[in-house]
């Protein structure tokens, strides 16, 4: 009986300190390299809790693994906006309790009660970005105003796009005059067509680092996330920047608890943390991407401050890029893989 007992005892002890030491851990599953060191470490010494930083390379593969740990396993995660609107609908999400974020308020209107999460309920927003065009005038013999420029016969072999279907195929869609979100399956066909007629011009479709590209010359224009535009021009501020006539695509990156998170409570003391206004700007300046928080802004230094605040007016003409029907994703696909083999696959 004795020995029973005293190992029951173990147990609950072994259970009393797993408690203990969960209470102290915040397991962050998002990008890599999405916050400062400095803000991590700061987080940790302030709070003694330790951050356990997880990974993932897609959207696609975070809601997989999230749905196989059953809305558990993970404290905070910041993704892209569509991919929350999907975690939301399939209740593996949380309301945020907004009395342990006091800093909700510095957040800027621009950004909240978007279709993801239209009352605000779910998420913080942690960056947004633009797909822009950017070129090097002393290689580019015309202006460009907007995406159907890129058609142009001075560009062959010489065009550098990102690897996102949905932003590249969507670019052919505003060159139409259709919407990004558009579910006519006919018109998509007709982007299909439009992108075959581009495909000579282009000489890399990449996501990382396509800005490198750019800065040394291999490729003359690129169509590229505002982190990397903001990279491009801290590097070479003679580069010039297009917002596309035609419209912009829009997206927003967001931080929301799961809904069986291990330690929600250290979620809230993050969100919070990165809410304040000098953390924030130190988070933007690491991140290249849009302020999502008006109380950093100003705080942003000088030399960032033009390529992280949106330019005034900007919202005119924006499109969030949302989710669409099976059919018409699927028509997507198809001529992603057309233009991408008549692009040589790259």
């Amino acid at each position: 009986m004795k020995k029973g007992i005293r190992i029951i005892a173990v147990l609950l002890f072994v259970l009393l300190l797993a408690g203990c030491g969960n209470k102290n851990r915040l397991t962050i599953y998002t990008w890599d390299e999405m916050f400062p060191q400095d803000v991590l470490r700061s987080f940790e010494k302030e709070t003694g809790i330790k951050i356990n930083y997880i990974n993932f390379d897609e959207n696609e593969t975070m809601l997989a693994r999230l749905q196989a740990a059953r809305a558990g396993n993970y404290d905070l995660i910041i993704a892209d906006d569509y991919i929350i609107e999907m975690a939301i609908a399939e209740g593996l999400v949380q309301k945020l309790d907004k009395s342990k974020i006091s800093n909700f308020r510095n957040i800027n209107p621009i950004y909240q009660r978007q279709f993801y999460d239209p009352a605000d309920e779910y998420t913080v927003p942690y960056g947004a970005g633009v797909q822009t065009i950017v070129y090097d005038p002393k290689r580019v013999n015309i202006e460009i105003f907007g995406y159907y420029d890129l058609w142009d016969s001075s560009f062959i072999n010489s065009l550098g796009i990102i690897g996102n279907f949905r932003v590249i195929n969507g670019m052919a869609l505003k060159v139409l005059g259709e919407s990004y979100n558009t579910n006519n399956t006919g018109k998509i066909r007709d982007a299909g067509e439009l992108l075959l007629q581009l495909a000579p011009n282009i000489r890399l479709i990449m996501d990382d680092r396509l800005e490198d590209q750019l800065l040394s010359g291999e490729i003359s224009a690129a169509v590229m996330y505002t982190s990397q535009v903001t990279a491009a021009k801290m590097a070479n501020p003679n580069l010039e920047v297009v917002f596309p006539e035609e419209g912009i695509g829009f997206g927003i990156m967001a931080g929301f608890i799961p809904a069986k998170a291990p330690n929600p409570d250290a979620a809230h003391a993050f969100l919070n943390f990165i809410l304040n206004a000098q953390t924030g700007a130190s988070c933007f300046e690491h991140l290249g991407y849009y302020s999502t928080n008006s109380a950093s802004d100003p705080l942003i230094a000088p030399k960032y401050r033009d390529f992280l605040t949106l330019p005034s007016g900007f919202n005119v003409n924006m499109e969030m890029i949302k989710n669409i029907s099976p059919e018409a994703d699927e028509a997507h696909n198809i001529i992603w893989t057309s233009f991408r083999n008549a692009a040589g696959g790259r």
